[in-house]
């Protein structure tokens, strides 16, 4: 995959940020695995009320891997 939109750049000591991202400048990437993060706990209470109410999420992740950065000046 091919990601075009970079907010900010490294290049031997350069930093490049963009306004909103860096011009002529790409990541090639590879998807290596998408897997759940931790589960997050929704807990929800009214004193009083007998009003409990928990949910629990799982976000999902993707794990990439960088190829190459290509930068066009």
């Amino acid at each position: 995959m091919t990601i075009e939109e970079i907010n900010l750049l490294s290049n031997e000591g350069k930093v490049s940020i963009g306004a909103p991202s860096v011009k002529n400048t790409k990541v090639e990437a590879t998807i290596k695995e998408q897997i759940k993060g931790d589960k997050v706990i929704a807990f929800k209470h009214k004193a009083k009320k007998r009003y409990n109410r928990k949910v629990g999420h799982r976000q999902l992740l993707t794990v990439l891997h960088l190829d190459k950065i290509k930068t066009g000046k």
